[in-house]
């Protein structure tokens, strides 16, 4: 999807607090892939984490954190983790249900194609 749409749609993952901590609450799946991250207690220790995803998922395009007042997070209710595609009027266009299990590529990409001329 990214390259069929980057030339003409802004891609931005944006990282907000940590889904399952290990000091809160530990997904065994997350043990088993290596991903395991306490929950980040400043700006600095969020961009680490975040940077550690993007190369850990090979993410290809630009990553942004939230602040660690979640305000992103409380905006668009993306915990733990959603799509979301925002129009040039900045109102939301697609929201997935919650990720991963909510992800619905074929949806999004039909929301898409619906802006993209």
């Amino acid at each position: 999807m990214f390259d069929a749409y980057n030339s003409k749609v802004a891609f931005y993952a944006v990282y907000i607090q940590e889904a399952h901590p290990s000091d809160i609450w530990q997904m065994r799946s997350n043990i088993r892939e290596g991903v395991v991250f306490r929950s980040p207690r400043s700006d600095g220790e969020r961009f680490q984490v975040a940077e550690s995803c993007v190369r850990t998922l090979g993410i290809r395009f630009p990553a942004v954190i939230d602040g660690m007042d979640n305000t992103v997070e409380r905006m668009y209710t993306g915990w733990p983790d959603r799509l979301l595609l925002i129009g040039q009027d900045g109102r939301v266009v697609y929201k997935s249900r919650p990720g991963p299990f909510g992800f619905e590529p074929a949806q999004l990409e039909a929301a898409l194609r619906l802006v993209v001329k």
